[in-house]
């Protein structure tokens, strides 16, 4: 995958009255690149992506879209961008077409460009056959291809879409997971959800926020490389000693599990299994399970939100026992 940065966004804050609803936040991405970003609701996922689209200023910050200051030169910088928001901005009195060959004029492709920008967006999403069906008289799945399309339509480099799938039956959202992991062979893309399977099904990268602040960022392959087997769940034929187990090097923590079976919390990927293995030979305790337990996606995501909502309520508990000043 190639270096260039499409989006380069530093430093972004957003305040609506008192409230800081995006807090220093800072992002990358990469050409050829499907960034999942994901957080519970209320995160700040939505504020963000209409910052980064030039929907809603940022209280400070910077961002910078294919190399062009979205602040100092929009016009210029939102040639280059895509946007889906959570609610398609669809007219439900038009048709497909209509509403497609609006959107290209919107985008300022020339008129003689039309035609084809229409049919290629119209291909690529699946519309081929309801071109001239009213967009009201559609189904949910249709309707967000149709969002899709004109969000692509002029051939945009960075495609940007918010709960693209919300609502939708499982048969639609497989089918919109696919036209997402095809827009990311030419375009780069980032996705909003909250649904931690789509990121795993679509995306390279994954950010998360909590309450306006990015707590994790890391690609899909690093974050198996990193947490994708840290302990082992280990059963032996006869009971160990959970003080040698413990001795080991490269065994952080011993956790008894069930008759016989250990988690063992390992720091050393390559060396655990051999110590674990020479460990239960040298004591006769007859190894019958060694298996790596993966740490998913989802309980990365449910220990950053927990950890941030249990660190809230102990700083509310010591400020309310402390009382006013």
């Amino acid at each position: 995958m190639a270096s260039e940065n499409l989006v380069s966004a530093q430093q972004l804050y957003r305040y609506y009255g008192h409230h800081c609803a995006v807090h220093d936040v800072g992002l990358q991405l990469r050409k050829g690149e499907v960034l999942g970003l994901l957080g519970p609701n209320g995160a700040g996922k939505s504020s963000t992506l209409q910052m980064l689209s030039g929907n809603l200023a940022p209280s400070a910050g910077r961002i910078m879209i294919n190399g062009i200051d979205l602040l100092d030169e929009p016009r210029h910088a939102k040639q280059h961008v895509g946007y889906l928001p959570e609610q398609p901005p669809l007219y439900l009195d038009l048709t497909v077409n209509e509403f497609l060959r609006y959107s290209a004029q919107l985008h300022r492709i020339p008129q003689p460009a039309i035609k084809q920008a229409v049919e290629q967006a119209s291909m690529r999403c699946g519309l081929g056959d309801v071109g001239r069906r009213l967009i009201g008289n559609l189904s949910k799945g249709y309707k967000q291809r149709v969002g899709i399309a004109q969000a692509i339509i002029h051939s945009p480099r960075v495609v940007i879409l918010d709960e693209p799938t919300v609502g939708l039956d499982p048969i639609q959202i497989q089918e919109i997971r696919v036209l997402i992991r095809q827009l990311g062979e030419e375009h780069s893309v980032i996705l909003s959800t909250h649904i931690l399977p789509e990121v795993q099904a679509v995306c390279d990268r994954v950010l998360i926020m909590n309450k306006g602040r990015i707590v994790f960022d890391d690609s899909l392959d690093g974050f198996e490389r990193r947490h994708g087997s840290a302990s082992y769940i280990v059963e032996f034929k006869r009971e160990a000693s959970l003080g040698m187990l413990e001795a080991l090097d490269h065994i952080d923590s011993v956790e008894i599990i069930g008759d016989r079976r250990y988690r063992l919390a390992y720091s050393n990927a390559e060396q655990a299994p051999q110590v674990i293995v020479q460990a239960a030979v040298s004591n006769g305790w007859g190894l019958q399970e060694l298996m790596p337990e993966n740490t998913t996606l989802e309980q990365i995501f449910v220990e950053l939100v927990y950890r941030d909502e249990h660190a809230d309520l102990v700083n509310n508990a010591t400020h309310e026992k402390a009382g006013p000043a």
